[in-house]
């Protein structure tokens, strides 16, 4: 019976990822109010926007962002990245923005209240140059990633009050987003310049594992992060 049980649970779990990922995918809608197609360089965007009093301006000025950092984060990071990418206003998604595939959903009151954080658009972007499949490592390191580029590429990082957090003793690797792509950009100084490039194709190609960081730098993650507590400085 408990057999049986797991075995449905499964089934109902997949279903509805199956379902979640179908959703995220459709790209159109009765819902749709206005929909630009741009391409520049052999890079398609498909803007659509779901938001009746999301502002023409905000829409231009992340479209311009895309066009000026998608571009660079192909040629640093993978150069086979998808080259047709649809971004949606979407006021059914309750987050700040996400990624999957090669789709882009933002909330537009985030970017109602915050018009300033264009770089969004740089950190979602990212995920898409990633194209990592499923186990190809941890969250906290795809996350780490996303920021870390959004530091190197980023256009309005300083406007939008964004920076990469100070280190402080209770933080770990792990924590992901701003606090390991600090840890990240100090490896990329202290040991070796490509490091985050190295870890990107890694990730991408399946063949990470916790030995990564031995190989690249001579010490583990664990020893890395010890000398890094004692001298956060980059």
């Amino acid at each position: 019976m408990l057999k049986k049980i797991a075995f449905i649970g499964l089934f109902v779990c997949t279903v509805t990822a199956l379902r979640a990922q179908k959703h995220w995918s459709k790209i159109y809608s009765d819902r749709d109010l206005s929909r630009d197609t741009i391409t520049k360089r052999g890079i398609t965007l498909i803007f659509i926007n779901k938001e009746k009093e999301f502002s023409r301006a905000e829409q231009l000025r992340m479209q311009e962002t895309f066009f000026k950092i998608y571009p660079q984060e192909i040629k640093t990071y993978n150069k086979k990245a998808a080259k047709k990418v649809a971004m949606i206003i979407d006021p059914d998604y309750t987050g700040v923005a996400a990624t999957s595939g090669n789709v882009i959903r933002v909330n537009p009151q985030w970017m109602a209240k915050h018009p300033e954080d264009l770089d969004v658009v740089t950190h979602e972007a990212m995920h898409i140059v990633q194209a990592y499949q499923g186990h190809s490592g941890p969250g906290w390191i795809t996350e780490g990633i996303a920021d870390y580029v959004r530091h190197q590429f980023g256009v309005n990082n300083k406007a939008a009050g964004w920076s990469l957090t100070p280190f402080n003793a209770k933080q770990s690797y792990t924590n992901a987003y701003r606090i390991t792509a600090r840890f990240l950009l100090w490896i990329t100084q202290k040991y070796k310049k490509h490091f985050v490039r190295s870890l990107n194709t890694a990730m991408r190609e399946g063949t990470y594992t916790a030995r990564f960081w031995k190989m690249q730098t001579g010490k583990t993650v664990d020893e890395l992060w010890a000398i890094y507590s004692q001298d956060p400085v980059i």
